[in-house]
């Protein structure tokens, strides 16, 4: 008796990755000018400068790299994963109702659940240049052109055609999942604790 063939399987893609270049390039900026200011108080300061410039540093630091370097949106075949400042949320395709981009780039689950994607900034100044050019485009027979778009309208079409694509398969169901970054959030408290001990001990 033989066995019957193996089916084949269905492809896997590499999720799309979403991040803010001008915020990367900012945390980075904004870390350099940070660390150097604190290892400086720490070598060369005096009394409780250095505790002083390690508590700031622990409290500082994280924020910087929560805000700036860990924002990122992964959009796999069956899921959307939303990294944000501090937590990740997991969001199946099928519980996903609609995603825009206004002020802020959000996505609706069921239930009236409603998550900001802190990697795909909304920019004011490219969005009215993006609106002039589809004002032009509903005077004229012109061909849209993509990449005339803002960068986050841009982003949403891609969510939203993944989103279409994937929400009826059987893999893109599911509930949402939240985690919160304790990872950031510890060292953040732990730093704003201290900073705040040393101040009150220094009054």
């Amino acid at each position: 008796m033989t066995s019957p063939a193996p089916q084949p399987s269905e492809p896997t893609y590499r999720d799309r990755v979403f991040r803010s270049g001008g915020g990367i390039l900012g945390g980075i900026l904004l870390l350099a000018v940070v660390a150097w200011l604190g290892v400086d108080a720490l070598v060369w300061g005096t009394g409780r400068t250095p505790w002083l410039a390690l508590a700031g540093l622990l409290f500082a630091v994280p924020l910087i790299v929560a805000f700036s370097l860990r924002p990122a949106v992964f959009a796999g075949n069956d899921r959307l994963r939303i990294r944000n400042p501090f937590r990740t949320v997991t969001l199946p395709w099928a519980t996903v109702t609609g995603i825009r981009a206004v002020y802020s780039c959000e996505v609706f689950t069921e239930n009236d659940g409603k998550f900001q994607l802190w990697a795909v900034p909304v920019s004011l100044r490219q969005r009215k240049r993006a609106n002039r050019y589809q004002d032009r485009l509903a005077r004229t027979a012109e061909t849209l052109d993509p990449a005339k778009l803002a960068l986050a309208d841009r982003a949403v079409t891609e969510l939203r055609e993944l989103s279409e694509q994937a929400s009826t398969r059987p893999p893109a169901q599911g509930t949402p999942t939240i985690r919160w970054a304790y990872e950031v959030i510890a060292p953040t408290l732990a730093g704003l604790v201290l900073l705040v001990v040393l101040l009150l001990v220094t009054a």
